[in-house]
């Protein structure tokens, strides 16, 4: 559990020096076909269905390659 808690903190870390210095490699986040955005006055409605799929495959792929 120890080791999980390590990986999954220093992701954190990279995704935080990433979000901080180079903002442009996560600008398609939540800008793909199939994300919804919706605003109407001052409401505003955000779901990212696609980008939430992409991050899911991409972890799926880096969990099995660890895993084994």
């Amino acid at each position: 559990m120890a080791k999980v808690l390590i990986i999954i903190g220093l992701v954190l870390v990279g995704l935080g020096l990433i979000w901080q210095f180079a903002p442009w490699l996560l600008s398609w986040f939540g800008n793909l076909p199939g994300d919804i955005n919706i605003q109407k006055g001052n409401s505003r409605i955000f779901i990212p269905i696609t980008s939430m799929a992409v991050v899911s495959v991409v972890l799926t792929i880096i969990i099995n390659i660890f895993r084994h």
